[in-house]
């Protein structure tokens, strides 16, 4: 019996990780009967009753499995983490507020039957706020211009992959894992499945503009060289305009020196100009240097504080794994 796993994360989910079990559970009763569920919740340090929640599902089913980080390590690491844990032959990641919807897991696992290694949803239709779907619409369509990696559009990691690619991720070696990226860059041959996104059960988004914005600027500074290469020839097209412009006031000074007041206005505009561009494309640099920044320091992914129900199931650390690895001794000529 081939085991699916469900990598569940959570934050202040009280009100959805139940009824997400029990709509899994039936799922698997009803339509995969030939499968065995392996149910991850990976919680990032809720502050309601998430985790009491959790451990009632994991003392009353063994196939519910906890991780609970010790702290919020935010929202790209926590799933990517809980990814790494699986055991099944295919993982699926999927949200707990039931805007994944639960029904589309069986055609995901049909798809995987069918060759597919990768099987991942992708929204046409949403019905959270209006102007959000049209902002994310603009976001991909420019990304996906500017990116050296074909980005997939409206696609927010729900899917199920294989454990041949859940295999490839555990060696990646990034401590800020963009799994949206990675899947378009490293990915085997996969599955497109169009769906609707419905609106959240129950409780908040714990989704605002920062948030949103660092999911941007993670995605535009690990995919991207569109930013600096639009700085430097920025600069270089003002560099060679202020010279013919300063040469040109030059020669008019020169000729009409007594009639030819420069004026103050033009140089304060484009001093305002260039400063205003100048600080811009220092911001954007400063981007790319905090996503170096936070590669180098070989974090890890995230620092458990407890895990329920995985017995001797080896602990996949991501980065500190790689550190661990033996080397292949060097062999000296004689």
């Amino acid at each position: 019996m081939k085991t699916i796993s469900i990598v569940v994360p959570c934050y202040n989910e009280e009100e959805n990780v139940e009824p997400l079990y029990e709509a899994i559970k039936a799922i698997f009763a009803e339509k995969l009967s030939d499968y065995r569920y392996e149910l991850i919740y990976i919680d990032n340090d809720s502050k309601d009753q998430t985790r009491e929640k959790i451990r009632g599902l994991c003392a009353a089913d063994k196939d519910v499995k906890a991780i609970f980080n010790a702290k919020n390590f935010g929202q790209f690491n926590s799933p990517y983490y809980g990814m790494l844990q699986s055991t099944g032959d295919a993982t699926m990641l999927m949200a707990a507020d039931f805007q994944d919807p639960v029904e589309m897991i069986p055609e995901f696992v049909k798809a995987w039957e069918e060759g597919y290694k990768i099987a991942i949803g992708v929204k046409t239709q949403s019905q959270e706020n209006p102007l959000m779907y049209w902002i994310r619409g603009i976001y991909y369509k420019t990304i996906k211009k500017m990116s050296s990696v074909d980005q997939i559009a409206q696609f927010t990691g729900f899917g199920l992959y294989d454990k041949a690619f859940i295999n490839v991720m555990r060696n990646l070696n990034d401590p800020t894992p963009f799994l949206r990226g990675i899947v378009a860059e490293l990915g085997f041959r996969r599955k497109e499945i169009p769906y609707t996104q419905p609106r959240r059960r129950a409780g908040i988004t714990h989704n605002n503009w920062y948030s949103l914005y660092d999911a941007a600027m993670l995605s535009f500074t690990s995919y991207t060289k569109v930013g600096l290469r639009v700085a430097v020839f920025f600069g270089g097209v003002c560099s060679a305009i202020s010279m013919l412009i300063a040469i040109a006031y030059l020669v008019m000074k020169l000729i009409w020196w007594d009639r030819f007041p420069a004026g103050m206005a033009p140089m304060l505009i484009g001093m305002l100009f260039l400063g205003s561009i100048q600080i811009f494309f220092i911001g954007l640099l400063g981007e790319y240097i905090l996503s170096i920044n936070q590669r180098v320091m070989k974090r890890p992914l995230v620092v458990e504080e407890e895990r329920l129900n995985f017995g001797d199931a080896p602990i996949y650390r991501g980065v500190k794994d790689m550190e661990k690895t033996p080397k292949t001794p060097e062999v000296k000529p004689e």
